[in-house]
């Protein structure tokens, strides 16, 4: 039997395949909101926004590594001059309102982002990685002798204050929510970049840049937005953290952090949407369950041999593994 070409089936297939895909993607995006509206009922709430905080960071980090393919020693830099800065401001200027503190500290990291990008962007591979930890490394000295910041004792005190002069925001139910209201608006954000013909364009930059050059696309600058908005939301979850925790502090601003924003994304799925938020939630519970045992003083090298056991044996992450076990198992 003949079969014909039928151009407008098979673009009708891709559609009602692309829509299923986003009924997926609504389903799993509706569960985890139910969730997380409930887990302060559950949980502490300061733990659970600890965990928001980073896992925006890791989202933002992501956007930068996972879809455009630039890996960043720096990032800590633009978590702490969020924080310090909203810290700051909010401890010092009594009118200020905490709204106006946290959107100061998230344009310091973003003019603080476009600054790293002009220096950096050019270099590639290895070089851009230890330009962007050189950098973050200046960063972290001026912190440290600064006296506005405290030096190494960091930012205490910070008051949470109100949020648009109505919601007190000393309540945590309040501030968690505030936080994940945040979190959520930032997530949909990076999903529709992801998703937008500017994210597929860092994605074809990632994975052959010579050949996006030969498109005609004007590169540098697809990647020096893409540092920038990584940047801007790098210092969001600062200025957040810092309300959320009344402190600005010190490590903050270290290469450690930057090396622990590196193993989220990694554990959880580099390149994927989720992937960072669980990965930040693995890392952030290890951390703090071993850290209330025994094995205390075993913390960084116990997430060293979970990064080298991922980086050797689960190469896509937990949610990457998880996609990968689906597609295979279930269609």
């Amino acid at each position: 039997m003949n079969q014909t070409f039928n151009p407008a089936s098979i673009h009708q297939a891709i559609v009602e395949q692309q829509k299923a895909q986003d009924r997926k993607k609504m389903i799993v995006n509706g569960v985890l909101l139910l969730l997380l509206m409930a887990a302060p009922f559950v949980m502490y709430p300061v733990f659970l926004m600890k965990i928001l905080c980073f896992a925006l960071f890791a989202v933002a980090f992501n956007l930068l590594f996972g879809f455009t393919g630039l890996l960043s020693f720096g990032h800590a830099a633009f978590l702490a001059s969020g924080g310090y800065t909203t810290g700051y401001l909010l401890s010092n200027f009594s009118g200020l309102t905490t709204e106006l503190g946290i959107l100061a500290g998230t344009a310091t990291a973003t003019a603080m982002g476009l600054v790293f990008a002009l220096l950096s962007i050019r270099r590639q591979g290895i070089y851009f990685a230890m330009v962007t930890l050189a950098l973050a490394q200046l960063v972290f000295f001026f912190f440290v002798q600064s006296e506005f910041t405290g030096g190494e004792d960091g930012m205490h005190g910070i008051p949470r204050g109100e949020l648009f002069g109505l919601i007190n925001l000393e309540d945590n139910l309040n501030m968690y929510y505030f936080v994940l209201a945040v979190f959520i608006a930032c997530y949909l954000l990076v999903q529709r970049i992801v998703s937008s013909p500017y994210g597929q364009i860092l994605k074809a930059i990632k994975q052959n840049e010579p050949r996006a050059v030969s498109l005609g696309y004007n590169v540098d600058r697809y990647k020096i937005l893409a540092f920038v908005i990584s940047a801007a939301l790098a210092g969001l979850a600062g200025s957040m953290k810092s309300v959320v925790f009344q402190l600005a502090s010190l490590n903050d601003a270290h290469w450690h952090m930057s090396g622990e924003v590196i193993l989220m994304t990694l554990v959880g799925g580099m390149g994927t949407l989720l992937g960072p938020v669980v990965g930040a939630t693995f890392v952030v519970n290890v951390e703090y369950q071993l850290s209330q045992g025994p094995l205390r003083d075993w913390v960084d090298p116990i997430l060293g041999g979970i990064f080298v056991l991922t980086v050797l044996a689960f190469r896509s992450g937990i949610v990457g593994e998880l996609q990968k076990f689906m597609r295979k198992n279930l269609g």
